[in-house]
């Protein structure tokens, strides 16, 4: 099972950015496809971002509320994946987990412990 460990997580003010990082151990990093989803409290986990591996490259997907503003990028030489995170919103508040599955596989199956953003207005 890979294990994934995040953080950068932290309290910011609104219109600023913050920077999650996720590094991941115990797979071949290069051919997971990676994700970002968050959960704030009493609410279902969404996703957030994903960078899914391809035989011709990475590519990016986001979820609507988040597109423009955050991006999700991964260095496999380092085995982490990132969350830029611009233009931060008060509803942006929640933990953020990072996820990993393998690229032949449709759902995610393994999870970071989650770290804890804060946007203050």
């Amino acid at each position: 099972q890979v294990q994934l460990v995040e953080s950068g997580g932290g309290a910011v003010q609104a219109g600023g950015s913050l920077r999650l990082s996720c590094a991941a151990s115990g797979r071949t990093f290069s051919r997971f496809s990676m994700g970002w989803f968050r959960q704030a409290p009493g609410k279902e986990r969404e996703f957030v971002a994903a960078s899914n591996w391809s035989w011709n490259g990475s590519r990016s997907y986001y979820a609507d509320s988040v597109k423009g503003r955050f991006t999700i990028s991964r260095d496999d030489a380092k085995n982490t994946v990132y969350l830029q995170m611009n233009s931060l919103k008060p509803e942006d508040t929640a933990v953020y987990y990072c996820a990993a599955r393998d690229s032949d596989k449709t759902t995610y199956d393994a999870w970071g412990q989650g770290t804890q953003v804060t946007v203050s207005s």
